[in-house]
């Protein structure tokens, strides 16, 4: 049955325009979910990173603020520790002296510094004044700031829960006085002012929390009415709020959140139609026990705002770049469909050119084919007509023994011609299977050279040039062996005079693709090439020698190539011939166990 045409298989076309427009507008539409998923995720992140470095400013400005106080307070201390008449007040247990000498300080350090607590306590930590609260006196001050400052000596400051259930900076700094203790001076202020301050700088609202383990209802209570607050005890199960920056607390802060809050993450509530993120800093007393925490609220309504708006606007472009998009690709696909119908001709024509084309390689392969038989049966024709005409010749002489014997030699060294005609073919056919190994170059050129000794017949002296180093290379010794020797017998070949031969081994890069190697080259001071004969010498089957066989440069050129490497050739008539094999450096170098000459003479 006969097959169909080539033109009878090109299929009908078909519609493009709607073939594609609807794959292009759902992956358009896809494009677009991608981009506002995108678009949102790095909102998210924005968010989250702004929350985040905003929360570590608060946490990083507390403390420095904390310790500016402090220093503060250790500045007053000090500067009341030099007046005589407080110290003899102090000393004399006299309180209406400490009060006439202190009582206008007080007020000034409490209306500009926010300075709410100054305590005098004698030696046994027994308080004798309590400015913010004279009344009260003769009690025992067993705080942890008091008891570690009697103990160190030193200065003591940090965060400590009151009595009244309200959060405080204390400093306690012993009184010393000829060499003694004469009782303890304590200032305090409350972290209200500090987090307003923070809230001014950062425009981030907090809320201070804290344990409910730490502190009973009737302090709390103390504490609001010392604040005038009305707070709510119950509003968290854990936790209570001891101060805050914000008039009242979201309606969505409730216990789930906090939990979250706790454990590291950040929450985003809605609150009367604004946006708020929030986070928490850690709040530690003075013995670095977690007491609490510092809830950090950031108003996102506008940014979210802003946000919103963006991803409208951007959307609303994309889709009509998405519609100019769809409009103009509807437009090209209506003409790509009207020119679609002109491409069977082109087909028809193409697939005759292939099947023309296909023709001429075939032929083109076959006169290559012809070409390779040719120069073989010109290589082998040679010395059979020798051997038909030399065996005629003893035919008619078998009467003469001496003569046919003659005949029967010449017939026998055109045989070994041929047959190593056949050998050079099969070696030249294998030599595509190679095995690589370490080899030390030096030890091949001996090897080689000595092979080529054994082999030369004119005994033309050669000269080895090696560097100082020894070099290994990852090579396959018996290829390149082989090649190398090749070079050497046409060297030998294009030598008349008796010169020597100089086998040379140095470094080179390689300029094309910048990589180091190594070149192996042949000199010979014989007779050159002319360009012309250059232009054939990888030819196979090429040779200008009558007993050539001219597969020895394409072996040469074969095993470099085997080996990423390649072949160099400069020659010119009369001045001589140099060939090097360049191989890339595969190895480090390594030094034998036994060190070769870097020059011989051979």
């Amino acid at each position: 049955m006969a097959q169909p045409s080539p033109a009878h298989q090109i299929r009908k076309p078909r519609r493009v325009k709607a073939r594609f427009i609807a794959p292009l507008a759902l992956v358009l539409i896809f494009i677009m979910g991608v981009f506002a998923a995108a678009i949102l995720k790095v909102e998210a992140d924005i968010r989250d990173q702004d929350i985040s470095e905003r929360t570590a400013a608060v946490g990083n400005l507390f403390v420095q603020k904390l310790d500016k106080d402090a220093n503060l307070m250790i500045a007053t201390m000090r500067a009341l520790m030099t007046n005589r008449a407080i110290e003899h007040a102090f000393l004399d247990r006299d309180r209406i002296a400490l009060s006439r000498q202190l009582d206008p300080l007080f007020a000034s350090l409490r209306d500009k510094h926010q300075i709410t607590h100054l305590y005098f306590t004698d030696p046994d930590l027994v308080n004798l004044y309590r400015f913010h609260s004279p009344g009260e006196f003769g009690d025992k001050i067993d705080r942890l700031t008091t008891i570690k400052s009697r103990d160190q000596q030193d200065a003591v400051h940090g965060l400590e829960l009151g009595a009244l259930g309200t959060l405080t900076l204390r400093l306690v700094m012993p009184w010393q006085s000829d060499g003694r203790v004469i009782g303890y001076l304590e200032i305090g202020e409350e972290i209200e002012h500090l987090i307003s301050e923070v809230q001014k700088s950062l425009s981030v609202d907090m809320l201070v929390l804290v344990d409910k383990r730490m502190v009973s209802l009737q302090q709390w209570r103390n504490g609001q009415a010392l604040m005038k607050r009305e707070g709510n005890w119950n509003r968290f199960s854990s936790h209570v709020a001891l101060a805050q920056t914000v008039d009242r607390l979201p309606a969505a802060l409730d216990e789930t959140t906090l939990r979250s809050l706790f454990d590291g993450h950040t929450e985003e509530i809605k609150d009367q139609g604004r946006s708020l993120h929030l986070s928490t800093v850690p709040l530690k007393d003075v013995s670095q026990r977690r007491i609490g925490d510092l809830v950090v609220i950031r108003d996102i309504t506008e940014l979210e705002t802003t946000f919103q708006w963006s991803i409208i606007s951007v959307t609303a472009i994309s889709l009509l770049a998405a519609v100019g998009v769809l409009g103009v690709f509807y437009l090209a696909l209506d003409r790509v469909e009207h020119d679609y119908r002109r491409q069977h001709d082109l087909e028809h024509q193409l697939l005759r050119y292939n099947a023309e084309y296909g023709r001429i390689l075939q032929l083109e392969k076959l006169s290559a084919l012809g070409t390779m038989v040719g120069s073989i049966a010109h290589q082998l024709n040679n010395p059979l007509v020798g051997v038909i005409n030399l065996a005629q010749l003893a035919e008619r002489g078998v009467d003469d023994p001496i003569r046919t014997r003659e005949l029967l030699g010449d017939i026998r060294s055109a045989g070994e011609d041929c047959r190593a005609f056949v050998k050079h073919m099969l070696e030249f056919s294998k030599v595509s299977c190679f095995e690589s190994k370490p080899t030390s170059i030096a030890e091949l050129i001996e090897d080689t050279v000595l092979l080529f000794r054994q082999t030369e017949d004119h005994h033309l002296p050669v000269e080895v040039k090696l560097p100082d180093k020894p070099v290994m290379m990852t090579i396959d010794p018996i290829l390149v062996r082989h090649a190398l020797f090749n070079l050497l017998v046409n060297a030998a070949q294009a030598t008349t005079d008796g010169s020597a031969i100089v086998i040379t081994l140095e470094p080179e890069d390689d300029p094309t693709r910048g990589i180091s190697g190594w070149s192996l080259a042949v000199n010979d001071h014989g007779r050159g090439m002319t360009p012309e004969v250059m232009e054939k010498i990888f030819v196979p089957f090429y040779t200008t020698h009558s007993d050539g066989t001219g597969l020895g440069l394409p072996v040469v050129q074969h095993v470099a190539l085997l080996h990423d490497g390649q072949v160099n050739v400069d020659s010119q008539p009369g001045h001589g011939t140099r060939i090097a094999i360049w191989l890339p450096e595969s190895s480090s170098d390594s030094t034998p166990d036994v060190q070769p000459d870097v020059s011989k003479n051979y």
